[in-house]
């Protein structure tokens, strides 16, 4: 992949923000996912998104921490000025894309203004809210255990909010020289004493034992588009669940693309984004460094690695958001902007899982009666061919009984 050093810049160095008024009506155009197109939610007027043909490019990950630690930084809000209502209002350090608080008109401010790294590259929405919310509805219904209120929720007043979250990507040459141990397993006879019928006796048994070598060796891997999570606003462990994204689709950052939705600036900066790439390929060459010593068992007593030609974009993906309060505490999901897959945080219902369990040990009791209710039925069954006799009556109807006795055969009648 193409790379490029030092601090990367943006074709328009115009500070005014962005907007896209209709032609025909003077409306906010806003990008229709799906479609390169924007769309006037007010007369269904649609522009098309030109393509724009510039590599994307990688951008030198050292140098770009040395020129950005001589470089002042930028200011955390940006003042913006409305067309539409002539009403003046500003972003905070945290989003660079929104809508006017005034009259709701859509606005895109230069990512410069806010940070000194622009995006560089996004995946556009492919998923409209309207089939987002579909599937965060199936999700919600899936969902064991959850309180009534959440499912009335997701029917009723469930809006989900449409956001380019900020992602770094890093690309890494690693080396890494190990020192550990290889295990190999084989077979002997043991014996051993057992006590069988009362008596002590010896016994022979194969057991398996495991034979340990040093082992020592460089095990080397090329890593592309680590991708780490420059947000924290939402829960790392549900975003890594929205994975895979489609990166082999970006496209060059347009501000087009914005229009009608929200986008975060990163709050993880690039030098911690990486820390937490190396604790991702850390898990990687761990398996190779295991495949490498081989053996039935692997044992790893130290490992240094050497990361060169480091390398990274910064990136904005789509998901579209939601969030729940349930006792005091807010739960967020979250909807893959691209591919429909739905994650997110869930509450549990106290009452369902006592209900539940309740239930179970009704049907495990009574399980248990009708058991021993059988049990019972089968022990009082008769042996096949006897009978049974009651009372004295009915002595008289037994049948004479023979026995011998000292070689003597007797007859008893009753």
């Amino acid at each position: 992949m193409q790379q490029e050093s030092g601090i990367p810049t943006t074709a328009d160095p115009s500070p005014e923000p962005r907007r896209f008024p209709c032609a025909q009506c003077g409306a906010s155009l806003e990008y229709a996912p799906g479609a390169d197109t924007l769309r006037c939610t007010h007369c269904g007027h649609q522009n098309h998104i030109a393509p724009v043909a510039a590599p994307i490019l990688e951008q030198d990950f050292r140098r770009t921490l040395r020129e950005r630690a001589s470089t002042v930084p930028a200011s955390d809000h940006v003042a913006i000025h409305c067309d539409s209502c002539g009403a003046s209002f500003s972003f905070d350090a945290d989003a660079h894309a929104g809508l006017c608080p005034f009259c709701g008109a859509p606005a895109v401010a230069k990512t410069e203004q806010h940070r000194q790294l622009p995006v560089q590259a996004l995946l556009p929405f492919e998923i409209p809210r309207d089939q987002a919310r579909a599937a965060f509805r199936r999700w919600l219904g899936k969902l064991w255990f959850a309180p009534g209120g959440l499912k009335d929720y997701a029917r009723n007043d469930a809006t989900l909010a449409g956001m380019y979250v900020p992602y770094w990507t890093y690309d890494a040459d690693t080396a890494t020289t190990y020192r550990g141990e290889r295990g190999d397993d084989y077979q002997v006879q043991e014996v051993y004493r057992a006590i069988e019928n009362g008596r002590e006796v010896e016994r022979v048994r194969v057991v398996t034992r495991t034979r340990w070598t040093p082992a020592a060796g460089t095990v080397a891997r090329f890593f592309d588009d680590v991708l780490v999570l420059a947000s924290r606003s939402l829960p790392r462990d549900v975003t890594e669940r929205l994975e895979p994204w489609d990166l082999a689709n970006l496209t060059p950052y347009q501000e087009e693309y914005l229009s009608g939705f929200r986008s975060e600036m990163y709050q993880v900066d690039l030098e911690e984004g990486f820390e937490r790439a190396r604790v991702i390929m850390a898990a990687t060459i761990r398996r190779d460094i295991e495949r490498d010593i081989s053996g039935d068992h692997q044992r790893i007593h130290a490992a240094e690695t050497r990361y060169g030609e480091i390398s990274f974009k910064h990136i904005l993906l789509p998901v579209w958001m939601s969030a729940f309060r349930f006792r005091d505490k807010i739960y967020r999901f979250v909807v893959n902007g691209r591919t429909g897959e739905v994650q997110g945080e869930r509450p549990y219902s106290r009452w369902k899982i006592a209900f539940a369990l309740l239930l179970v040990a009704a049907l495990i009791g009574g399980g248990l009666a009708l058991w021993q209710r059988y049990a019972a039925v089968q022990y009082q069954q008769p042996i096949p061919g006897g009978r049974i006799y009651y009372g004295s009556s009915s002595l008289q109807s037994l049948p004479a009984t023979s026995f011998s006795l000292q070689g003597h055969q007797s007859e008893i009648h009753l």
